[in-house]
Order: structure tokens, then C-alpha cells, then sequence
């Protein structure tokens, strides 16, 4: 898959893009990650991408000539691609969002920055998304969860093809608690059941901690949730305080 990154901060993206889970799939290939500078898409000699709005008001606004010049020389060379848009008035970026950009040959995300876009850029744009309902210096850090949470879906970038699925989020749910060696620190031990090795009684324990934890932390995801008879008893157990 591919991703192409439309900022005036290319150089922001140069560690990050070298670690981890990212960097290796970029050095294997199973994805490409580039970082333009919008500035090499201006005509001026300054290489202007800002400017005081119309109206007044206070700080500048993201001019559309070289957002627009940008956009069409990049989709020239990848006509399938996507244009997303980092912006708070997008619709709210969740997992089932990753999973939708996943199954797309390559995106070209541009990055906001300043007082906000004009609003002629938005024409340009296939997806509005935002990562949550706060504001950021600019488009850069969303440019990089997307980046992440959509690469880490994109076949053969994770070790194990199937540790995707249970993240928290991947089925509605918040993800069930996890634990590892030692089985016992400080007085605090690991669940018998989990070293039962009676993988029915795991899995079944690990669903219902899943939907608790969702109960507990998240309640406004359970109606979204896809639950089964058995989930939707459990949970009406929560609301009584039996369980």
C-alpha cells in the first residue's frame, strides 16, 4: 500500500517513519510512505502556502492553488488514489475507518496547518476524518495515526496475520486484559483460568472480560457492538452488579 503525505513539515515524518512496526514493513516493502514539502508546489518566489483570510480574523489560512497544484500532480501519477483530509470537522477516525483505507491501493493525505484550510480545498478531498475532538498545531500527527493504524491492517505487516483481530476496537469491544511472565508480582497473579490451557474457558473468559471492560470504560460502544444472545445476558448482569 501506499501513502502519500502532503505537509509544509516533511521532515517531521523522517524517525518516526524509521520505527517499529511502520519501518519495518517500509524497508520489506509492504508499504511506501512519502512525504511531500507543499512548498515545491508553489510559483512564487517566497513559496507562499498561507495567507490572511477574507473578513478578517485572526492568524492565516491554507492557500488552494498549491494544495490543488499538489493534489492533482500526485493523483496524475496515482489516479486510484484516495485524498483524505486531517481536519476536526472530519468524521471521527476509528478502526473501522483503518480498515476501510486498508483495503485501498494508496491514500494521499495532506495535512492542515495555520488558522485552517480555504474552503475551496475541501473539492479536492475524497474523506474529511478527524482523530478526536481537539486541536493540534497541525495535520502531522493525525497523518501518522492514520499512517499507523491503517499500515499495522495491511497484510504482512504484523509478525502474527491474526493479532490485528483482537485489538481493542477491531471487534467493537475494548480489548480484554492481557498478561505474561511472571504469574506473580507484588501479590498480584495471573487469572487461574489463563494457565488452564482449556482454550474454550480462555476464550470465553477473555469475551466476557472484553465486554465488562467495555461496560465499565466504554458503554457507548455496546450498541454498536456485534453481541451475541449469551453477550447481551452477560452484560445485563453488569447493569444488575452481578458479575
Amino acid at each position: 500500500m501506499i501513502f502519500e503525505i502532503l505537509t509544509l513539515f516533511p521532515e517531521f515524518f523522517s524517525s518516526p517513519l524509521k520505527q517499529s512496526v511502520v519501518g519495518k514493513a517500509i524497508v520489506k516493502g509492504i508499504i511506501q510512505v512519502t512525504a511531500h514539502n507543499l512548498r515545491d508546489f508553489t510559483l512564487d518566489k517566497h513559496k507562499t502556502t498561507d495567507d490572511s483570510p477574507y473578513g478578517g480574523g485572526h492568524g492565516m489560512v491554507m492557500k488552494v492553488e498549491p494544495m490543488a497544484r499538489a493534489i492533482e500532480a500526485l493523483k496524475a501519477g496515482r489516479p486510484d488514489a484516495t485524498v483524505v483530509m486531517t481536519t476536526p470537522q472530519g468524521e471521527r477516525f476509528t478502526q473501522k475507518t483503518a480498515a476501510e483505507f486498508a483495503s485501498l491501493p494508496a491514500l494521499i493525505i495532506i495535512c492542515g496547518r495555520y488558522e485552517g484550510y480555504d474552503e475551496r480545498i475541501r473539492a479536492f478531498a475524497d474523506r474529511e476524518v478527524s482523530v478526536g475532538d481537539y486541536v493540534l498545531s497541525g495535520g502531522e500527527i493525525p497523518a501518522l495515526a492514520i499512517v499507523d493504524a491503517v499500515a499495522r491492517l495491511v497484510p504482512g505487516v504484523l509478525g502474527e496475520p491474526g493479532s490485528s483481530e483482537s485489538d481493542s476496537f477491531s471487534a467493537g469491544l475494548l480489548e480484554y486484559p492481557q498478561y505474561t511472565r511472571p504469574e506473580e508480582f507484588r501479590g498480584m497473579t495471573v487469572p487461574e483460568v489463563l494457565l488452564s490451557g482449556n482454550h474454550a474457558s480462555i476464550e470465553k473468559w477473555r469475551r466476557r472480560e472484553a465486554l465488562k471492560r467495555t461496560f465499565q470504560k466504554r458503554p457507548d460502544l455496546i450498541p454498536l457492538a456485534d453481541l451475541t444472545d449469551e453477550d447481551r445476558a452477560f452484560i445485563e448482569e453488569l447493569k444488575r452488579g452481578k458479575v
